[in-house]
């Protein structure tokens, strides 16, 4: 087998939520590019059929399905959905999340529950029901997507959002606790905590904090188009089989400095 081997994914099927722009948008293609079918599936279906349309000229099949992932009903369809039509669950990546920018002594409850809901529940509910899928095949890559925002604590001035921190710490256990569970599945759970990439979830803050963000960034640059699909598909492959309950940073260098 070959490197190249490695890292093909022909033949594999991938849901990614949130998958219809953003960084979902560019690690479905990250996979498309790899050979894998796509599934991409959020709240706004539209966005996720336009990209899915966008991935069919790659040669592979890709569908957009409208999925609330913090309603465990919608969760349960779209697996079904996906089993009827591709057979199996190879690779699942849990990108749908929400922010909320406030001091932490004003954050309305609802606020916190929202966030909590799609960053942390979500990420949860996808990865039970497509577990159970993976755990009767023996076999399944997930990838969850938190931040850099959940590693640390960030200053107020540049980034105070309680909520969206602390889920994606959440997250990062998550993580690391599915991969103890569920190793002798041989399912593998890891986690990607992107640095800052222009995004329209991060299109405030990086406005607000460029010159801090540009000065914190050993590389001194954002995060590009191009910059997860080689992690994403490295997690998603046959590459990534001896790694589990790993988070790996891609965030340009600003989690090395102290």
């Amino acid at each position: 087998m070959t490197v190249f081997d490695l890292f093909n994914l022909r033949g594999k099927t991938a849901i990614v939520t949130g998958g219809g722009q953003g960084l979902g948008a560019q690690i479905a293609e990250g996979f498309a590019e790899a050979g894998a079918n796509v599934v991409l599936c959020s709240r706004k279906q539209e966005t996720c059929v336009e990209k899915a349309q966008e991935l069919t000229s790659l040669g592979v099949e890709a569908i957009g399905l409208a999925c609330d992932v913090t309603k465990q009903e919608d969760v349960e369809k779209l697996v079904e959905k996906v089993i009827q039509q591709f057979g199996r669950i190879d690779i699942l990546v849990n990108n749908s999340g929400a922010t909320w920018g406030t001091p932490a002594v004003d954050m309305p409850v609802e606020a916190w529950k929202k966030v909590i809901d799609v960053n942390l529940t979500g990420t949860f509910l996808m990865s039970q029901a497509v577990g159970r899928e993976m755990i009767k095949q023996q076999s399944g890559k997930i990838i969850n997507v938190s931040s850099v925002a959940g590693l640390n604590g960030t200053h107020p001035d540049f980034l105070d959002t309680v909520g969206y921190n602390a889920s994606k710490g959440a997250v990062i256990t998550l993580t690391k606790d599915l991969a103890a569970k569920w190793g002798q599945y041989n399912i593998n759970v890891n986690a990607i905590a992107p640095g800052f990439f222009p995004t329209k979830m991060s299109k405030v803050v990086i406005e607000r904090g460029q010159d801090y963000i540009m000065k914190a960034t050993p590389l001194a640059r954002l995060g590009s188009d191009e910059d997860l699909k080689g992690v994403a598909v490295f997690l998603a492959s046959k590459a990534s089989d001896y790694v589990t309950g790993d988070i790996i940073r891609v965030d340009g260098g600003m989690t090395a400095v102290i």
